[in-house]
């Protein structure tokens, strides 16, 4: 195996033998296949676009198999096999779509990953072919072979978006039309490193219209988010812990636990959740468990309840909490009990089953503050900014991660001078969420604006504040410090790259998959850079 889509890359350069993830040698195979099949799928879709064809089932299965092969979804080798049959029988799918669009066969030269090349029968077979066509295949030349990565992993992130838009019943055929473009363009051997850069750019681009739309989904479903405190303690009860992003899977989940005696709680993603006036309505969603996703080994044994994930991230399940863990969506792991649909009754008898909290009052924490609450607060802001009690804005988000060096997010947020306000999404925050850094005139100088998808409401802010005082993004007393951990870390990336937006910081380390010269590129149009020490980067970006 070789994978290197992610920040624990062994060795900073890829994963050989298993991955730092948990990622078993024959599932990366089978995700590389996955890959290899849905370019296929991309190449025919995209022409049938072309000719006006659209087929809602193609886009569908493009995203979710995508979001299968996001780092921390899919360990589950028989779950992939299944995935990898499907991205072929929609690949056929898709070129008849195409054939009956265009009148008859494509004259064309056919790529191989789109002809009809048969998909073996055994699973074993499955990962042969697929360790052919791994991430270092995508093309001899290693800048555009670093660019067509960037932009799958890209692709990647931004499905997972889609993903949970569709669930909530929003889609845009926009966003399918340009995935499909995207990775039928990883076909064409007459594009070169500027097209692919250029794709990049537009991936960015595109995934703000589908942050956009998710946004809107979420407001639509459950009201815009307001500051909410939620407690950091427990209630006395039998218990469910929920983990992920996916708000409808929480929705359906508190309607069935209603009056029941079982009381819900958030973990890591799921913490906004308490903010929007549709879900915090249910009393029995009473607070948010433990810390950011890969602290959960050694807390999720603490946990006397039933725990569900709905999306990434998880880990291998440690023996004391197995039997009482469950999946759901695009996540599985061998061995642990997969929940299809919408019926949560084995997870409520696993929770009612369990032994449940005793009383543990503690302190609360904020969320809820997306673009719509600080907006409320705009005229407030601009005044503190123009009598000079706000000095600048940090936006300090994005994944946390189990590498060494993440102490940076907590040190550089409890050293900001306290005339600065911190923007924070995603799960990074977990880093500093607990601190009390008190207010600015009854602003608090942290503001958790939800999950990594409500970077577009940071997007939002920051275009407000650029509005409102007659300048560039870029110009404004405005800093972004960014955490990565995986593929939705990279498309939030792209996206604020596609607008411009220069002088970030990125850490704890660069990603594996940006070669030298891709990375010089980087450095000459964005000027963006590698976190250093605390000291230095707090003295450049406050201008001391």
């Amino acid at each position: 195996m070789f994978c290197f889509q992610c920040e624990q890359a062994a060795g900073g350069t890829g994963c050989t033998k298993i991955g730092v993830c948990g990622k078993q040698p024959d599932v990366a195979a089978l995700q590389d296949l996955i890959v290899f099949g849905l370019k296929g799928v991309a190449f025919w879709a995209h022409k049938a676009r072309e000719k006006g064809a659209i087929d809602r089932d193609i886009d569908v299965h493009m995203i979710e198999a995508l979001f299968t092969t996001v780092t921390n979804v899919d360990f589950d080798p028989a779950s992939c096999a299944k995935v990898a049959q499907k991205t072929v029988q929609m690949r056929d799918k898709a070129r008849a779509l195409f054939e009956k669009a265009n009148g008859g066969p494509f004259k064309g030269d056919v790529p191989a990953a789109a002809g009809d090349w048969k998909l073996p029968a055994g699973q074993a077979e499955m990962v042969a072919l697929g360790r052919k066509h791994g991430v270092k295949a995508f093309h001899s030349d290693p800048d555009v072979n670093s660019v067509q990565n960037i932009l799958l992993y890209g692709c990647k992130g931004m499905a997972a978006y889609a993903d949970h838009a569709h669930i909530l019943g929003k889609d845009d055929p926009k966003i399918y039309g340009f995935i499909h473009k995207a990775l039928a363009s990883m076909l064409d051997a007459k594009l070169g490193l500027m097209d692919f850069v250029g794709l990049c750019m537009e991936c960015g681009k595109t995934n703000i219209d589908c942050m956009g739309l998710l946004n809107k989904a979420h407001i639509e479903k459950y009201q815009a988010p307001t500051p909410t405190p939620v407690s950091i303690g427990a209630k006395a009860g039998k218990a469910i812990l929920v983990s992920g992003h996916d708000l409808k899977m929480l929705e359906e989940l508190l309607k069935q636990t209603e009056g029941k005696g079982v009381n819900v709680y958030t973990h890591v993603e799921m913490l906004p959740a308490h903010g929007y006036p549709g879900l915090k309505k249910y009393k029995h969603l009473v607070g948010n468990f433990g810390s950011a996703w890969q602290n959960q080994h050694k807390e999720f044994a603490d946990f006397p309840g039933a725990i569900i994930f709905n999306t990434n991230c998880i880990q291998r399940p440690g023996d004391q909490y197995k039997d009482r863990l469950f999946t759901w969506g695009r996540v599985q792991w061998p061995g642990v009990k997969h929940i299809d649909g919408w019926d949560f009754s084995e997870v409520i008898a696993a929770a009612q089953k369990a032994e449940g909290f005793k009383e543990m009052p503690a302190k609360n924490i904020l969320t809820g503050c997306g673009h719509d609450a600080v907006l409320g607060l705009a005229d407030k802001v601009i005044a503190a900014v123009k009598s000079g009690a706000i000095k600048r804005f940090f936006v300090i988000g994005g994944c946390d991660g189990a590498k060494p060096g993440r102490n940076y997010y907590t040190q550089f947020a409890e050293k900001l001078p306290k005339d600065t306000v911190i923007l924070t999404l995603a799960c990074g925050k977990y880093r500093f969420n607990k601190l009390d850094l008190g207010d600015i005139g009854g602003i608090p100088r942290l503001l958790d604006v939800g999950q990594c998808n409500d970077a577009y409401s940071a997007v939002q802010i920051a275009l407000a504040l650029a509005g409102a005082f007659n300048c560039g993004v870029n110009d404004l007393p405005l800093s972004i410090v960014l955490s990565w951990y995986e593929q939705k870390a990279v498309v939030v990336l792209l996206s604020l790259l596609s607008l411009d937006i220069k002088n970030m910081k990125l850490g704890p380390t660069l990603p594996a998959f940006v070669t030298p010269n891709v990375l010089n590129f980087l450095v000459e149009n964005f000027n963006i850079g590698p976190i250093g020490s605390v000291e230095e980067d707090m003295k450049q970006m406050l201008g001391a």
